[in-house]
């Protein structure tokens, strides 16, 4: 079956009604998103954690807890048994590891498992969860990037853009070759509550709310509210054609402005020094060197550094257009992280 052909039928194979769902990731901060969205629907959800992972986030009364890492193929197709549909969320979300080469593993081999066990459990229809860090951002940092300038893992900065790459290839491939039924979606930089680890740009938010951020470099995001990515899911499974990706963003904003926006929101002075990068990255090469000796996730990364000469600035007009995908103001999803981020004990 070619990826036309697959894409011509996915207007008419497109579920129309809710059913078991297995979403896995709902430990995290997205996944959690994903499960109280689907859970909304009307989608009877079972989840696929690891048993190492914090219960923190899973709350919920009315949803099947299956353990199991995602490269496990026996416990895998345990918990794809009897579900209809997969959301396949959960990814290592790391710029910095002791093994770098293990991010690019656990998110590329983690995939490959999870789609094989969908399509021997016939499940219906896929969403896979990649990222716009698989997307060549604006070479002039200011045109937003969109769905048609890939990025290959030679020209992706760094092992998580990297491993994330590999593994939509997979996706796609899988989709072409052997009729998965999945549709990617790549969601930019989601912001808002339940960030429990936190995130890469949730430890921003927190730093810079208790005043740890005096300085900052000149770089741009595209911030989401992870409730309206989480939303753009749903909308794929209903709307999207098998083989397409979405981008799923929000608002393209400097660094600058969200740390002033976040200074603002919390009674602080915003910051005002820009710093040259050749300042930063000494201090980045010994905080990774200080996390081989504690174990704990550097604040500034080499990679992080790197990818910050480059403004990741998205568009989600085809995801907008296509499956009617929309976006609240970035400012409220930095209000709502602010807000989980003080009453669970992160701002203290």
């Amino acid at each position: 079956m070619t990826m036309s052909s697959v894409m011509a039928e996915a207007t008419e194979t497109s579920p129309s009604e809710p059913g078991p769902v297995l979403i896995t990731g709902a430990a995290g901060f997205l996944g959690s998103a994903l499960v109280d969205v689907f859970r909304a629907a009307g989608f009877p959800v079972r989840v696929l954690v690891r048993a190492s992972s914090s219960r923190r986030n899973l709350t919920w009364t009315d949803v099947e807890i299956a353990e199991g890492d995602m490269r496990d193929p026996a416990a895998v197709a345990a918990a794809m048994r009897g579900q209809r549909y997969l959301v396949h969320a959960a990814a290592d979300y790391r710029l910095w590891a002791p093994d770098m080469e293990e991010i690019v593993c656990t998110n590329r081999d983690g995939t490959r498992v999870m789609m094989q066990a969908a399509l021997d459990a016939g499940v219906e229809r896929v969403v896979y969860t990649s990222s716009v860090a698989t997307i060549r951002p604006p070479a002039d940092g200011l045109t937003p990037s969109d769905e048609t300038m890939p990025l290959t893992p030679e020209t992706a900065i760094g092992a998580y853009k990297r491993s994330k790459v590999v593994a939509e290839r997979v996706v796609e491939e899988m989709v072409a070759k052997d009729g998965l039924p999945a549709v990617i979606v790549n969601p930019s930089t989601p912001i808002g509550p339940r960030d429990v680890k936190p995130t890469p740009t949730g430890r921003i938010i927190q730093e810079a709310a208790l005043g740890k951020m005096p300085a900052f470099v000149d770089t741009g995001l595209n911030l989401a509210h992870v409730d309206d990515v989480a939303n753009g899911h749903l909308l794929a499974l209903g709307k999207g054609r098998i083989g397409e990706r979405y981008i799923l963003g929000g608002e393209n904003v400097l660094l600058s402005q969200m740390l002033a926006d976040i200074a603002g929101m919390v009674g602080r002075k915003a910051p005002t020094v820009n710093l040259p990068r050749g300042v930063v990255y000494p201090i980045a090469f010994f905080a990774e060197l200080a996390a081989r000796v504690t174990g704990k996730q550097p604040f500034a990364t080499i990679d992080g550094i790197r990818m910050s000469r480059y403004r990741m600035f998205f568009s989600d007009a085809k995801a907008r257009a296509e499956l009617g995908y929309g976006a609240r103001p970035y400012r409220e999803g930095l209000s709502d992280a602010i807000q989980w981020f003080r009453q669970a004990g992160y701002l203290r």
